[in-house]
């Protein structure tokens, strides 16, 4: 028989703490799952995060969820409106308000002073062990959670060990209902097989864990105006349909323009400019268009033609049989060499962390490196490159 350990997917972010000799020695976030950032010294102004334990194994690695609660959020949110309003009465320009407890949680994690952190009012569930040395063995998972709370870290109480997946199902029914009634933010449910010798014989897949899995709940869905379809281009030459919406609040974000992927995505949904349409964030982090609310579209608007030629250089587009885009024929195309730009500076390509990909950063760069973009790269892309990191 199999045992399962479900547990609520909270909407925060991930960090694993490294106490030695009982005593907190690095809190790092999970980054790109191999290098994180260090935010030790933030972490260790979380009330509910101990900086000391008492007997604790000589090593022992915490992994859990740092999450701003809702109404540490509200305060926050409340606090900056009253600063710019004051800002805005000055004649000063106001600063960017919070605008999900999650953003604002991972914002307050990256603050470089920590005393602003232990403003925010953070918080703390600790959900699994990583690394232990000279530690207790244990034969399944809700006994390392036991462990944990008997060391003083915070575990979530609405954790529940059920003996079937009729008690999975009921489990994620229930918190998919009641999600808005609990004091923080979740956007889930995990469900975890507790038998510590059952996971290491279902193993790993390359990405992730057999013994595990997560139930996302439904993105959020709001209406709005479709305001037009327009199209952008990529470093390859391929181009994008994407629309440009009545700015609406999904998700606890403000969406303005959201992806329509394809040629043949637009005609199967039939959005037209001028049509309300459904939006949501898939994933909770994407914004897209669903479709169109059919009985609210005015009498005469047309059904939107993908263009023929670029839109940034004019060339003609092309839709090579079996494909799904269409291509600017153009390798000169203005769109398509700043693409190659922000490619080439990319994380997985340069790397060039202190530039970043910012407009702003780019289109100074692409002046500079000019007609040379696509060939003599050497000294024009150091000369640029040295100028602009100098500079900033």
């Amino acid at each position: 028989s199999v045992q399962y350990v479900c547990e609520l997917k909270i909407d925060g972010l991930a960090m694993s703490l490294r106490y030695e000799g009982g005593r907190l020695v690095q809190a790092a976030t999970r980054g790109d799952g191999r290098v994180g950032e260090d935010v030790t010294a933030n972490v260790a102004t979380i009330a509910t995060v101990p900086a000391v334990l008492v007997g604790a194994p000589p090593v022992l690695e915490v992994r859990g969820e740092v999450f701003m609660p809702i109404a540490s959020f509200e305060r926050l949110r409340a606090s900056k409106e009253a600063e710019n309003a004051v800002k805005v009465a000055a004649g000063r320009k106001p600063d960017p308000v919070p605008v999900n407890p999650r953003n604002a949680g991972a914002g307050s994690l990256r603050q470089k002073d920590p005393s602003v952190t232990a403003q925010r009012e953070l918080s703390f569930w600790a959900y699994q062990l990583g690394e232990v040395v000279g530690g207790p063995e244990f034969t399944h998972h809700h006994e390392t959670l036991e462990f944990l709370s008997s060391l003083g870290f915070p575990v979530n109480p609405e954790i529940r060990t059920v003996g079937d997946l009729g008690g999975v199902h009921e489990f994620c029914r229930h918190w998919h209902e009641h999600r808005h009634d609990l004091p923080y933010e979740i956007d889930g449910t995990v469900v975890k097989v507790d038998d510590l010798g059952q996971r290491e014989q279902l193993g790993f897949t390359a990405r992730a864990p057999r013994w595990a899995i997560a139930f996302k709940f439904p993105p959020e869905e709001r209406t709005t105006i479709l305001r037009d379809i327009q199209v952008s281009v990529g470093r390859t030459g391929r181009t994008t349909p994407f629309a440009v919406l009545e700015p609406v609040l999904v998700g606890g974000v403000t969406v303005g323009m959201a992806t329509l992927h394809n040629e043949d995505d637009v005609a199967r949904k039939d959005v037209r400019p001028g049509d309300t349409v459904t939006v949501r964030r898939a994933g909770d982090v994407i914004p897209e268009v669903v479709g169109p609310i059919v009985s609210r579209r005015a009498k005469g608007l047309r059904r939107w033609r993908f263009p023929t030629a670029c839109p940034e250089c004019g060339a003609a587009l092309i839709r090579v049989e079996g494909e799904a885009n269409r291509y600017c024929v153009n390798s000169d195309c203005p769109a398509q060499r700043v693409q190659r730009l922000v490619h080439w500076a990319s994380r997985g390509a340069l790397d060039i962390d202190p530039a970043g990909q910012s407009a702003k950063l780019l289109g100074r760069l692409a002046k500079l490196l000019g007609d040379h973009l696509l060939g003599h790269f050497g000294g024009i892309f150091q000369n640029a490159v040295k100028r602009i990191l100098g500079e900033k």
